[in-house]
């Protein structure tokens, strides 16, 4: 599988691709000059994707996604996949209790404050990645309520996406909306979730955020926190798969894009 990077030169980056090029000889790195030629060279077919953005920023990358890789339609967002570094917590007790091993979450990197429409895509986006990297996705629609708990607009816009998404993908566990302890913790859901049967709360292995700015305050909460590698944002809604790093992505962080892009190809 072929990889187009545009910033090869990048100390970093070329670390993170000689450590996993030694360990998995069907990887190959294919040098670009430019983020334009990065996408050409993923549309053409010469690469099967492309990893940028440790360098540049990530509208710098979106853009040339766009103009240059092509999109799938008028959504474009993104997805971190969040890897558990220490999985060994088996204290029932506990509020980290039974976390697991890989979480996705969107959309932390790309649409600001996403209409209905917007949100609704960004779920489906989310679920087909979701697909190719776990078992079953349990999807959760986060918010500061929790099953009507509280009454807002935000709540609303989230009832109206996920009745779009049942009418678009009716087999698709999603539910919410709820907050993010009822969501991953199952002792906290058995309280907060008594009146509302779910096969998603205390079990979402994927979370869906409000808006940029909640999404991207809990993925850097995961990983500085949590116990968490982050690889992404993984571009959806474009041609072919695409990540924007992080500008503050390590060695550890980009072997483990290189691995999740590989999955999406």
């Amino acid at each position: 599988m072929n990889i187009a990077f545009p910033e090869l030169e990048n100390p970093i980056v070329k670390q993170a691709v000689t450590e996993y090029s030694s360990k998995h000889p069907d990887f190959s790195a294919v040098p670009a000059s430019s983020l334009e030629e990065a996408c050409k060279l993923a549309k053409s077919g010469t690469a099967d994707a492309l990893i940028a953005g440790i360098d540049y920023t990530t509208r710098d990358v979106v853009l040339a996604c766009k103009d240059y890789l092509g999109a799938l339609g008028s959504t474009f967002s993104s997805c971190f996949v969040m890897k558990r570094l220490n999985s060994s917590s088996t204290d029932q007790n506990t509020n980290q209790a039974n976390l697991p091993d890989t979480l996705i979450l969107a959309d932390a990197g790309v649409t600001k404050n996403p209409t209905i429409e917007q949100l609704t895509d960004i779920v489906l986006q989310t679920y087909e990645t979701a697909t190719k990297i776990l078992d079953e996705p349990r999807i959760a629609m986060l918010s500061f309520s929790t099953f009507g708990s509280a009454k807002d607009e935000s709540i609303d816009k989230i009832n109206t996406v996920i009745e779009r998404v049942h009418e678009a993908r009716p087999g698709i566990l999603i539910d919410g909306e709820m907050q993010l302890d009822c969501a991953i913790n199952p002792r906290v859901a058995e309280k907060k979730a008594a009146n509302h049967p779910s096969k998603v709360a205390g079990y979402a292995n994927v979370l869906i955020t409000p808006d940029l700015n909640s999404g991207n305050i809990l993925y850097k909460s995961l990983e500085q926190f949590g116990g968490y590698i982050a690889a992404g944002p993984i571009l959806q809604g474009f041609s072919k798969p695409a990540s924007d790093l992080s500008r503050g992505s390590t060695v550890e962080d980009i072997k483990l894009v290189i691995e999740t892009i590989k999955k999406l190809v």
